[in-house]
């Protein structure tokens, strides 16, 4: 009877050890293994400092109003108008008509929306008011027709509102999508030629474009363009 019971506590034992052996076993592999699926996930995820990285270059080309300008004339145009509301950063914060007004370069197109060329043709709620695409004379292109013409053109309400109408198309184009023939709000058409430095409105050429405001992209051009007279 001694005998049996002494085979029985060594049995007893031999399965403790036994099992205590698998569980040690069990655990260490399990440790084992966890740091080696955590450092295959940090490995691929792509660390937080690359992510805002690139996060950061992205947002800083989507709000840089200078990304996407062509023209030779761009240069200039940023060396004679370098900061303050008329500089291409400065006309970004406002509504089309009044980042024109605060434009050195654009005087008389802004007189003649306003209503200071002639009183019935006062277009800036109008601008202001929707998406538009914008090709806008520079004062030399103004003082290119000769005084007659534009005198005749100011003093009659129909034919001014006419002549800046066909400088606006609606919706915001920019320079890589501005192409082929595009329908004015007049309801003319322009047709839009060329690419980069060499982009052509009918014949008038881009001094400079892809100029944000905070409804429109405008394009600044050489000569002032006249719609088609009709047969």
């Amino acid at each position: 009877m001694k005998t049996m019971q002494r085979k029985t506590v060594g049995l007893l034992s031999i399965a403790a050890v036994a099992a205590f052996g698998l569980s040690a076993c069990s655990m260490d592999n399990s440790a084992e293994s966890t740091p080696s699926s955590e450092s295959s996930a940090s490995s691929m995820a792509p660390s937080s400092s690359d992510s805002s990285m690139e996060s950061g270059m992205a947002s800083e080309s989507a709000m840089d109003p200078a990304a996407n300008l062509v023209g030779s004339g761009c240069a200039a145009y940023a060396e004679a108008v370098p900061e303050g509301d008329g500089s291409v950063a400065g006309m970004a914060q406002d509504p089309v008509a009044v980042a024109a007004s605060n434009n050195p370069l654009l005087t008389t197109l802004t007189k003649a929306v306003s209503g200071k060329l002639n009183k019935d043709v006062d277009l800036v709620d109008t601008l202001n008011g929707d998406e538009f695409t914008v090709f806008a004379p520079v004062d030399d292109a103004f003082k290119a027709i000769p005084e007659k013409d534009l005198n005749a053109v100011v003093s009659d309400a129909d034919m001014l509102t006419k002549v800046l109408t066909y400088h606006v198309v609606p919706g915001q184009i920019t320079p890589d999508d501005l192409k082929g023939d595009l329908e004015t709000v007049e309801g003319d058409k322009v047709k839009i030629s060329g690419s980069g430095d060499d982009l052509m409105v009918n014949d008038a050429k881009v001094i400079c474009g892809g100029v944000q405001t905070a409804n429109a992209t405008v394009y600044l051009v050489d000569s002032v363009l006249m719609p088609p007279a009709k047969k």
